[in-house]
């Protein structure tokens, strides 16, 4: 084992957790697993696996990795969600690593699949994320959505060799519902920024990262996933400007009341 403790915020997860624990065991016997509110198995899963489960209120996705970090054994933590599998190439990698500089931040490639497909173009084919750090020094910023590492400045970032193999979404059905939940989050985020929902952001925005993702990053040639790839990231453009348009009217008030409704499975 290496001196990293493993992070997995989950909800629902019962059908994927156990895969994802038991390529984490090849690498930690420190798994800490934050929970937020189950109705499935995972949890009873998770326990069975060995892992440490608590139950958390929902903060957001950056709080919620934050909580698990506190809870960790080793200052070293890799970060990874519970449809996320390190491959054998990324746990050999782990294994080699000295983790004698804190100043390091790791920055891992991403294989994604739609269903059982690998995509291999359009932005799921170029995905990569900052994922093991050391948390004396870093951690996870708490939007409401698309949280990011809060990195000092004296942080270098290393490639590490091999990928996480995150099996993204099992249908169209579910990468719409996802879509529709992840641009309200996002909505929700722009509107505490100040953001605006522009002619530009409603009508422009959604065409040119369809064009990106389906021309430019070659997504058509991943068939019929690749096109509907592209058009579910346009729908999320257009989606969370259209949602900040409408929210936009709302009191503080009324914003704090509709919050909840907001936080659905992720």
């Amino acid at each position: 084992m290496v001196p990293v403790s493993i992070v997995i915020i989950t909800k629902n997860e019962a059908e994927v957790i156990a895969s994802c624990i038991n390529a984490a065991k090849l690498i930690s016997d420190n798994i800490i697993v934050v929970d937020n509110g189950s109705t499935d198995e995972t949890r009873e899963i998770a326990h069975a696996c060995g892992c440490f489960v608590y139950k958390e209120s929902w903060d957001g996705y950056g709080a919620n990795k934050n909580k698990g970090i506190a809870l960790a054994k080793h200052d070293w933590i890799l970060s990874i969600d519970a449809d996320e599998i390190p491959d054998d190439e990324l746990i050999t990698s782990l294994h080699k690593l000295k983790f004698d500089n804190p100043e390091i931040v790791y920055d891992i490639s991403f294989k994604s699949y739609f269903g059982q497909k690998p995509i291999h173009f359009g932005s799921w084919g170029r995905d990569h994320h900052l994922r093991l750090f050391n948390r004396k020094l870093v951690k996870w910023s708490e939007p409401p959505v698309h949280e990011t590492l809060i990195l000092p400045g004296r942080i270098t970032i290393k490639k590490l060799k091999g990928h996480i193999h995150h099996y993204s979404v099992k249908d169209s059905n579910e990468f719409y519902n996802k879509t529709l939940h992840y641009a309200k989050l996002s909505a929700g985020k722009y509107l505490i920024n100040g953001k605006k929902a522009t002619f530009i952001k409603l009508h422009i925005s959604p065409l040119f990262h369809f064009l990106k993702n389906y021309i430019v990053f070659l997504g058509f040639l991943d068939g019929r996933e690749g096109w509907n790839i592209a058009k579910m990231i346009s729908k999320n453009t257009w989606l969370k400007y259209h949602y900040l348009k409408k929210r936009s009217g709302i009191t503080y008030r009324e914003q704090e009341s509709t919050k909840d409704n907001l936080v659905v499975e992720y």
